[in-house]
């Protein structure tokens, strides 16, 4: 067959995370490299984004959890392979993904799924449920230790007509880069925050929930201020609540406790990501469970950050140690302020030196078209 197949995406909603970015890139590229392009979802802000000429998108509830409506989404999801001959039906999620399976053995198509996380089980049922995600063709691991974690608790479900790859996912350099930064930008965002250039400042971005380790990030200011005696810093926790106001109380309360409510400030949502990135002098990542991949580390780097983080998951593959970023041991916010120290004895030039590293790094291994083009050489062989 020739390279220009027909590949249908399906992702439970397009918005701005890992999984639907990826999704999104890799449908636009498909189409420039003349493949038909075809998604289906149930919505998201991402959809406004789609070039319709390019990219063909269908709208069915396909984030149910709902039996009845994975049922119904099998029935549609084969009527559409068979009406606009689809050569590769590609799940990006677990609830999709079982009514694509079934469509695939329906109309007998090549089936991929790929990994965005780590999906671990307290049973049998549970297991059964993630399984779906190892029952393609093809299956994409985000990361080697997403790949570890399937070979490890799936493994035994991979035979050889299987095949399981890592493709790292790969961000928009064009997109995340200093060059794109004007100083209207830079001014409306300090002044939307009363914040001022002549401190160091330290971004934390990532919704907020338990996991991403805002708690410890604060207590680690804390001993920051107390320990260290560092005053001259400002903090950006950027991040949505999505509904856990009791979690939003709990971190306020302790930037009061801690008496550090002019030094730090919370940004629900940031229409321009590059912006808080560049105003930054370092980033951190503080996920107290392993990301599967560590978009914020990748990004951070790519806008010539130094990136600390967590040490364990993915972030520890996106990362050159002392080179392009630093880790903090894990759950631990003594670790995590000793290393904010040393990041602010820091002069300048040095800190440039490893944001330029980092801006090397991401483009080495982690850009958007390295990952379209490995995804694209993989649905090639597939179809061949």
């Amino acid at each position: 067959m020739s390279s220009n197949f027909k590949v249908l995406q399906v992702i439970p909603k397009l918005g701005y995370g890992g999984a639907e970015t990826g999704c999104y890139d890799v449908a636009h590229y498909l189409a420039e490299k003349k493949c038909k392009s075809y998604i289906i979802t149930s919505g998201g802000p991402l959809l406004k984004f789609i070039r319709k000429n390019k990219v063909k998108v269908f709208r069915l509830p396909v984030g149910s959890k709902n039996p009845i409506l994975i049922l119904l989404n099998t029935i549609l999801i084969s009527l559409i392979i068979i009406f606009f001959r689809i050569d590769i039906v590609h799940a990006r999620s677990r609830a999709p993904a079982w009514s694509c399976f079934i469509s695939c053995i329906i109309t007998r198509t090549k089936f991929v799924t790929t990994f965005h996380g780590i999906y671990n089980f307290s049973n049998s049922i549970k297991k059964l449920y993630n399984s779906v995600m190892v029952r393609s063709n093809l299956i994409i691991a985000g990361s080697n230790y997403v790949f570890n974690h399937i070979h490890k608790n799936y493994g035994n479900l991979i035979n050889a007509r299987k095949r399981l790859l890592v493709i790292f996912r790969g961000i928009n350099t064009q997109y995340f880069d200093n060059s794109n930064i004007t100083n209207d930008k830079v001014q409306n965002f300090y002044s939307s925050l009363n914040l001022s250039s002549e401190r160091f400042k330290i971004l934390l971005p990532g919704r907020l929930t338990r996991w991403k380790g805002q708690e410890i990030f604060i207590e680690s200011l804390n001993l920051l201020k107390t320990k260290y005696n560092k005053e001259n810093f400002q903090a950006i926790i950027l991040g949505s609540h999505q509904g856990r106001k009791v979690y939003f109380k709990k971190l306020i309360s302790a930037v009061e406790r801690h008496k550090l409510k002019k030094e730090v400030f919370f940004i629900e949502h940031l229409k321009e990501m590059p912006v808080a990135y560049y105003v930054s002098d370092v980033v951190v990542s503080s996920s107290i469970e392993p990301e599967a991949f560590g978009r914020v580390s990748v990004e951070a780097q790519a806008m010539r950050r130094p990136i600390l983080a967590s040490n364990h998951g993915g972030s520890k593959e996106t990362i050159v140690d002392g080179k392009s970023g630093f880790f903090f041991e894990n759950n631990n916010p003594e670790s995590l302020a000793e290393n904010l120290n040393k990041l602010m004895e820091m002069d300048k030039d040095k800190l440039q030196s490893i944001g330029n590293e980092g801006r090397k790094n991401i483009l080495k291994k982690f850009d958007v078209e390295q990952m379209c083009y490995s995804t694209f050489l993989e649905y090639k062989k597939l179809v061949k």
